[in-house]
């Protein structure tokens, strides 16, 4: 399940909009445009815990403030939820309408087993409003299939839990995902696992053991007991006794705010431990990465997520705002980010980035898309505005070209994927990848993030012997193929039935290139004829990720294994319990 469209009327800076969404997107635009109350919006509807507060909704949440007239001003957000699964339709299937894909219109009749187009929806709204009659707000979440006039039937928690929707706000979040209290992202998670705490009544009775007067304080002791002598004067003994001072009148409730969990800093006690202090109290960066792996720990306990998050970039480092990015969409069934990052926007495709605009209340979103006669290689190295990124991070990887840059980043991800006890993408490792463009620039590249006290690494095709030894004393390891040239190096090491497999596929695109059409291959080519096809094709093509492509459909023994083992090593090497170790990297 994921949610195809929102419409939204008077809601805070939004006097309306329709906007229709995908499984994967990024909201960008002018700040104030609206981004972010997009988000609230979505999270009124589908929150499970947003109804639970008093008032669910105020003055400044009804556009330009109006919440009286007459007729009585209403917020109103509509969420069209589709691609349900089996459970969920039989889960929903008294609110199932069906809506016509072609036409964009809810079909009439209840079931159109004729119309190949239509597809099954759920449709569900917030209304928000102001009632004069009891002096305030009041709000509800409601399906809009079926209703009349004086029925309404709710969405509740419960529906809500099971749609799996799960907001982050940056800033806000974090202040109370690891306590206790009811909704936060630690109490989802012990609700998915259905476990309940067990500690209350034990914590409460060891505070009310604790007298804050320790014996022998001659100040506080002398006034309480005389406090005890004068209540004499007037109440027996029986009725109340003894006034002393206990740390703390907590309830439950008031635990469940106040429990959280510490973690070690950098910082040591005189004695060698590390200071501990509440989590909420490090970096918002580190506050960010808890919250979203909170969030990754729900979505593995969920069949299906929709993960919205708010600027996920806020302080914190390039390298892990793309493996945030990476992460949501590995563990969620939808995304949508809002973002002013080019670093979160590169994740993403130009179809899956939405602009949005403000004109007096009426929001439009139009799709990025690719600019006329601008390929992907240029629209990516347009949002990557020099080294920026390299320059946050601690460690980084020098490659000699874009292709290299492409075939080592996607292969890493993969491997990851594949086999993440063995391998790693560079962003979990931390490492930034630099396109030096050419090797005659890796070495001078080197010494430079050498003298910024970074971890530097590179990765070439074969020297000549002085070329080799200044890059070898330009980096801490360096990683020199054994063949001249990416192509060679990949279709060398790479299994003949994957180059088949893509070649192929090409073909059967209608992308193979005209030039080549008199030597368009086929099943009868022979393997070294492919391999041959395959080298003309790859060098014509450089540079714009087609060997990546190739990359990114092999499993982890159809890899050449110079590659697979430099990314292994890169892993082993930047782990942060390795032992100091000869890698054998020449």
């Amino acid at each position: 399940m994921y949610i195809r469209s929102i419409h939204i009327e008077n809601f805070r800076c939004i006097k309306s909009a329709d906007i229709n969404i995908s499984e994967q997107n990024v909201l960008v635009g002018d700040n104030n445009c609206g981004k972010s109350t997009l988000l609230d919006a979505i999270d009124l509807v589908m929150g499970p815990d947003r109804m639970s507060r008093h008032p669910v909704v105020n003055e400044y949440d009804f556009y330009c403030g109006k919440y009286i007239g007459d007729p009585s001003p209403e917020i109103k957000i509509e969420v069209t939820l589709c691609d349900l699964n089996d459970e969920e339709k039989r889960y929903f299937i008294h609110h199932l309408e069906w809506f016509d894909i072609e036409t964009n219109k809810i079909c009439d009749q209840i079931e159109p087993l004729s119309n190949g187009n239509a597809i099954p929806i759920v449709r569900v709204c917030f209304s928000g409003r102001f009632n004069p009659e009891e002096d305030d707000f009041e709000g509800e979440t409601y399906y809009l299939n079926p209703i009349s006039d004086d029925s309404r039937i709710s969405f509740t928690k419960k529906d809500k839990r099971l749609c799996g929707f799960l907001y982050l706000r940056t800033l806000r979040t974090g202040s109370r995902a690891l306590s206790l209290e009811h909704g936060s992202l630690l109490d989802i998670i012990l609700s998915l696992k259905e476990v309940r705490p067990q500690m209350w009544e034990g914590v409460i009775g060891k505070l009310n053991d604790i007298n804050a007067v320790p014996d022998g304080d001659a100040g506080l002791s002398d006034i309480l007991l005389s406090l005890n002598n004068e209540i004499h004067k007037f109440l027996p003994e029986e009725s109340v006794n003894n006034p002393v001072m206990r740390v703390s009148d907590m309830t439950r409730e008031s635990l469940r705010k106040v429990i959280t969990v510490f973690l070690e800093s950098e910082n040591k006690l005189d004695d060698g431990t590390h200071y501990s202090v509440p989590y909420y109290k490090m970096g918002t960066g580190t506050i960010n990465v808890l919250v979203l792996a909170l969030l990754s720990i729900i979505a593995s306990l969920k069949q299906n997520v929709i993960f919205a998050m708010d600027e996920p970039e806020i302080a914190i480092p390039p390298y892990i705002q793309k493996s945030i990015v990476t992460n949501v969409f590995r563990n969620s069934k939808q995304s949508i980010f809002t973002s002013h990052s080019p670093y979160v926007l590169e994740e993403f495709k130009p179809d899956n980035v939405l602009i949005l605009s403000n004109t007096s209340g009426v929001i439009r979103a139009i799709q990025a898309k690719l600019p006329p006669n601008v390929k992907m290689k240029a629209y990516r190295e347009e949002l990557r505005k020099n080294y920026f990124e390299s320059l946050l991070s601690k460690k980084v990887l020098i490659t000699e070209g874009r292709t290299e840059y492409d075939v080592y980043s996607t292969a890493a991800r993969k491997l990851e994927e594949l086999n993440p006890d063995k391998y790693s993408s560079f962003e979990r490792m931390g490492i930034s990848l630099v396109n030096a463009e050419s090797d005659s620039k890796v070495a001078p590249l080197g010494k430079y993030y050498k003298s910024l006290d970074k971890s530097v690494y590179a990765v070439c095709d074969e020297q000549e012997p002085d070329a080799h030894t200044q890059i070898k004393d330009s980096v801490d390891l360096l990683f020199e193929a054994p063949e001249h040239g990416i192509e060679d190096l990949v279709l060398n090491g790479i299994s003949t039935d994957k180059i088949k497999e893509y070649i192929l596929g090409i073909v059967e695109e209608g992308q193979w290139p005209k030039h080549m059409e008199k030597n368009t291959p086929t099943l009868d080519t022979t393997n070294e004829e492919f391999k041959k096809l395959a080298r003309e094709y790859f060098k014509q093509k450089k540079g714009n990720g087609a060997l990546a492509d190739l990359i990114s459909i092999c499993e982890e023994d159809d890899m050449p294994e110079f590659i697979t083992n430099v990314i292994s090593k890169l892993k082993t090497h930047c782990s942060p319990s390795r032992e100091e170790t000869d890698f054998g990297a020449e």
